[in-house]
């Protein structure tokens, strides 16, 4: 990526993180005519996954998007803030004693358990009537929902609870040789009879790719938006970030000279190191050590020594001596390495890579005059 220094703060920052939001427009369109007629939501917890909720947020909804999920209340309430007028799901319900707060801020709990249910059910009474929610079912994921025992219990399904959404969560979609997600889906369906005409939903981003028998009435793609793979095959989606770090120290070692914390890598020749201003307080994680590269153009470079906190030390030999000086840039996710590659160098998922981005990053968004204008 080419980056203009222009004597702002940018000019100080140790590395870019480029979100493209017009691939993050495209990415939900596909998604959404992928699984038409069904909805497709957007799932915007973790602060959209790292990526900035407040940037997020405005582009998904000019996108079409009408229904939102995020994890916790306090997500919640600060989404409501960015979109008055949508649905907005807390996955998580909502902690004891904190049922009016949902009332208040026009959120919809995902009830997960029968002390939810409950709650929800006697605030529905002082209200006067029926409050709006989505039910969540354990189909087999022991994770969150109400059992099929839950859903036995006297008077639990009574007038009081009129659900908008039944829901449940795949625990293998991103595994489809699985024989998993056929068993949860034929379960979600028994315990969402109980609730006829209501909208179902069971599939995230993998499930979307299941096909058709897995969409319902409504899908909750999360990671697929910001362009991480459904699954181990092509990835059919838009990339949404690069990262580029910048070199802050340029140096030559010795044959036998170690490197890094614990010296747990040794030159075996003479080597030249470039030190950039990126480590796992920025989501570049300690297990990524002697498995993931950078790029400079069309040449791997490799990390070597451990992951510190703000730096990592890259073997640049395989370039001319004078090709690099502090200040450059090296590309850690771009087009010779996504945000899943550079994830598998860690043992790791992409999801887990996005959501540790750090907030020392100079943010930059990118989006066409015509859609900024129109948000």
């Amino acid at each position: 990526m080419q980056h203009v220094f222009d004597g702002t703060t940018s000019d100080r920052a140790g590395a870019w993180l480029s979100v493209d939001l017009d691939a993050l427009t495209r990415n939900y369109l596909f998604l959404s005519k992928k699984v038409g007629p069904a909805e497709c939501a957007a799932v915007v917890k973790a602060d959209a996954y790292g990526l900035g909720l407040t940037h997020v947020g405005p582009v998904l909804e000019r996108a079409g998007a009408r229904t939102f999920f995020v994890a916790h209340m306090e997500e919640g309430v600060a989404l409501r803030k960015i979109l008055p007028n949508v649905r907005i799901f807390v996955l998580h319900g909502f902690m004891p004693g904190c049922a009016e707060e949902m009332l208040t801020n026009n959120l919809l709990p995902v009830l997960n358990d029968v002390s939810q249910v409950t709650a929800w059910k006697t605030l529905s009474v002082k209200i006067g009537h029926a409050l709006p929610s989505a039910i969540q079912f354990d189909s087999g994921m022991s994770r969150f929902g109400l059992s099929e025992a839950d859903l036995d219990i006297p008077g639990l399904l009574d007038e009081t609870l009129k659900p908008v959404l039944v829901m449940s969560h795949l625990a293998c979609a991103d595994m489809p040789d699985s024989t998993f997600s056929a068993t949860q889906r034929e379960r979600f369906l028994q315990m969402a009879s109980r609730f006829p005409g209501v909208p179902r939903s069971l599939s995230a981003s993998s499930g979307i790719f299941l096909g058709p028998d897995y969409h319902f009435e409504l899908v909750r793609p999360g990671a697929a938006l910001y362009g991480i793979a459904p699954d181990g095959g092509p990835n059919p989606l838009s990339a949404v970030i690069s990262l580029d770090a910048r070199v802050v120290q340029v140096r030559s070692i010795k044959a036998g000279d170690r490197v890094g914390y614990g010296l747990t890598w040794t030159a075996k020749e003479p080597t030249r190191l470039a030190t950039l201003g990126i480590g796992y307080a920025d989501g570049f994680f300690r297990a990524q050590a002697g498995q993931a590269a950078v790029w400079y153009q069309d040449v791997r470079l490799p990390l070597v020594g451990r992951v510190s906190m703000d730096s990592i030390s890259i073997d640049i030999s395989a370039l001319p001596d004078s090709t690099l000086k502090p200040g450059d840039i090296l590309s850690v996710v771009g087009p010779k390495q996504d945000v899943d590659a550079l994830a598998r160098t860690g043992g790791t998922i992409g999801y887990e890579i996005l959501t540790s981005l750090g907030s020392r990053f100079h943010r930059v968004y990118k989006m066409e005059k015509a859609l900024a204008e129109s948000i």
